[in-house]
């Protein structure tokens, strides 16, 4: 032991002595893989106490490999090699905290560890349901040994060992009892660099550098079809470590960064973190400044907690604690599992021990069953991150070009508006302004406006859906009670309005809620509507308002989509529903009807409350289409608010791969 760790021995240690874990877990989270290999030297389970009953197994030598017991047999060789999914859109960062109980001199426990590196080898299988993590990158935070002894590194160095015959990516740090906790990264050669060298990492899947002094390293690995950075930083950076961690940052200038080091941040019993006295100087000369940094992880002190920090650029930094070795078996070799799914922007946190899991439930003893998972809200959560939005500083996503009228204009377009080129953002829409029929059907667009409304009525902007063709909108300040606002109406004597569509159609737009989009002022307007009254049409089956449109696209008080039409085929109405919809976002909604049966598509994707009754073809009464506006009783009842972008009308069914937003 080092002299100037006999102070703190142990630490990784709790900020204050009442910062005890709270020691909620549950077990239960799902059995890990027994056998092939899983169960190294000092894994026979009962031996160490894990089990309730069975045999004892014998206690393994400190000397001994830890494959090299498992129930006497050595496991077969991995046939595979790391090999995760650079493109799949979720993909999970795994997180290794203070080992240092495992390694402590004549105490060598190498089999918590070894299973958890399987684990990851494996990609985070599990084998009973199928399922699979997709593991990328596994980030040990420091304190891999008590002691910094070369003895323990030779240990630790035969479970590395497995991840370095499989070519994975992954990196390793010192904390501050793998080297003398009073010196900085220029401290030069120990057990720990010569075990974790230059050359060992520089081996490693994704590596990019290490600082000329070999203590820092920074890996790129690539993910959800981008590239990530991930810096593995020593306990204590010099000028000269911060100077190379800046650097590598800024030659890498798109790339989002995973930052990991031993000590960042503390937490007190609640799990509120906040920053060490050296947190706050990690703050300020590197992560502050470097917007690109996201999440940081740190061991060092425990109970586990986090936080969210504003950078200098106003936004959110991640810092998590996740430190487990106050808990039985020196923590286990507890895992802390990051999981990105980029459809869903959010990253899902769960803190596991794949040793404890990969022993049956009914199987481990009363204080393993408490590590199998931990399920606080500090170990088990989820991180909601826009993450186009959070990276558009440094990494904006690339923009769909527009695309010109023609490419649009299918087989039997009856009408294609678009709004990318009558004003300036922000403009009104005059009122002697024709919106053409792109298709040359000759069906344009008038402005129509409420009695009452203020100028401007309606209002271009630039505002699109990010697969939209057109760049553009139009948007819609409609208020009710009384009606207020602008829409657009086909001209009198437009084809589509006397078009009855009896062998399908396909009716698309994009459109935006904004924020403050009101229900009690907006609900039920319409996106697109017909002229003409149901009762007036005749029309007198079951579901039948009188005075509703003959067919609508509408927004319901939740907000959701809502096709409401009256089929000549039936004297009652047919209707789609969508689904509830989050509001300032952009939509891609298409409705389709081959003829017999009608379909709403929100996004390409088919909504689930589509009418199985046949409806064939639309009721026309030879009226105007609206853009925006909605009639009742043959009056304008409401105007939408919101964005409408480009609008089609065809005259047959469309594939999904046909719709205006597919790529």
């Amino acid at each position: 032991m080092h002299d100037d760790q006999a102070a703190d021995r142990g630490c990784g240690c709790p900020r204050t002595a009442d910062l005890d874990g709270d020691g909620s877990a549950a077990a239960g989270r799902r059995r890990f893989l027994r056998g092939a290999g899983l169960l190294g030297a000092g894994v026979g389970s009962a031996g160490l106490g894990l089990l309730t009953a069975g045999p004892a197994s014998a206690a393994p030598k400190p000397g001994d490999r830890p494959s090299d017991q498992n129930d006497g047999k050595k496991p077969k060789k991995r046939k595979n090699r790391w090999q995760p999914d650079p493109d799949a859109r979720q993909f999970t960062v795994a997180v290794l905290p203070d080992t240092q109980y495992l390694f402590d001199q004549d105490r060598i426990h190498p089999a918590p560890l070894e299973a958890s590196v399987r684990y990851v080898l494996d990609g985070g299988v599990n084998r009973e349901d199928g399922t699979d993590d997709n593991i990328v990158f596994l980030a040990h935070l420091g304190d891999v040994t008590e002691n910094g002894l070369a003895a323990e590194y030779a240990e630790v160095t035969k479970v590395f060992g497995l991840l370095d015959d499989a070519g994975a990516a992954y990196g390793v740090l010192a904390g501050n009892h793998d080297v003398r906790s009073s010196t900085d990264d220029r401290r030069g050669p120990t057990p720990y660099l010569e075990t974790f060298s230059k050359a060992r990492a520089a081996r490693t899947a994704g590596y990019r550098s290490s600082s000329p002094d070999g203590y820092n390293t920074c890996h790129v690995f690539r993910a959800g079809g981008r590239d990530w950075m991930l810096l593995s930083l020593d306990w204590r950076l010099s000028d000269a470590g911060f100077a190379w961690a800046n650097g590598v940052i800024a030659a890498n200038p798109t790339l989002p960064v995973i930052l990991t080091t031993h000590e960042l941040a503390y937490a007190d019993a609640d799990g509120k973190a906040a920053l060490s006295d050296y947190g706050k100087r990690l703050w300020e000369k590197l992560i502050n400044g470097n917007d690109q940094i996201f999440l940081t992880v740190n061991g060092h002190y425990w109970p586990p907690g986090r936080t969210v920090l504003k950078n200098r650029a106003g936004h959110d930094v991640h810092v998590h604690i996740t430190n487990y070795q106050d808990r039985y078996y020196g923590g286990a070799a507890m895992l802390r599992s990051y999981r990105f799914d980029l459809d869903r922007d959010t990253i899902d946190v769960s803190t596991f021990s794949p040793w404890v899991q990969q022993t049956a439930a009914e199987q481990r003893n009363a204080l393993a069953a408490q590590e199998a998972e931990l399920t606080s809200d500090v170990d088990r959560f989820s991180i909601p991150i826009d993450f186009e939005r959070r990276f558009a500083g440094f990494a904006p996503a690339p923009q769909r070009p527009a695309r010109g009228p023609a490419e649009l204009l299918v087989r039997d377009t009856v009408a294609y508006w678009r709004f990318d080129g009558g004003g300036g953002d922000g403009t009104a829409v005059g009122a002697q302004q024709v919106v053409k029929d792109l298709a040359g059907q000759g069906n344009d667009l008038l402005l129509r406006i409420a009695p009452g409304t203020p100028e401007p009525a309606l209002t271009w902007s630039a505002e699109h859906h990010p697969d939209q063709p057109g760049h553009g909108s139009v948007l819609f300040d409609g208020k009710r009670s009384p009606v207020r606002g602008g829409y657009l109406e086909t001209v009198p004597n437009a084809p589509v309005n006397r078009e009855t569509f009896e062998r399908g159609f396909t009716v698309e737009a994009f459109f935006k809620l904004p924020a403050n989009w009101d229900s009690g002022q907006s609900r039920w307007s319409a996106i697109l509507s017909r002229w003409g009254a149901a009762g007036e049409a005749g029309k007198n089956g079951p579901s039948t308002d009188a005075e509703e449109p003959i067919a609508t696209l509408s927004v319901s008080e939740a907000p959701a989509l809502q096709w409401c039409v009256y089929p000549l085929s039936q004297s009652g109405s047919s209707t789609c529903w969508g689904h509830q919809l989050p509001l300032d976002r952009w939509w891609h909604v298409a409705v389709v009807n081959d003829g017999k049966l009608s379909r709403m598509y929100v996004e390409g994707c088919e909504v689930a409350r589509n009418p199985a009754t046949p409806a064939v073809g639309l009721t026309t009464l030879g009226r105007p289409w609206m853009l925006g506006g909605y009639s009742y009783a043959g009056l304008l009842d409401k105007v939408f608010h919101g964005y409408v972008g480009d609008v089609r009308i065809v005259r047959r069914a469309l594939r999904v791969g046909e719709f205006m937003n597919a790529r």
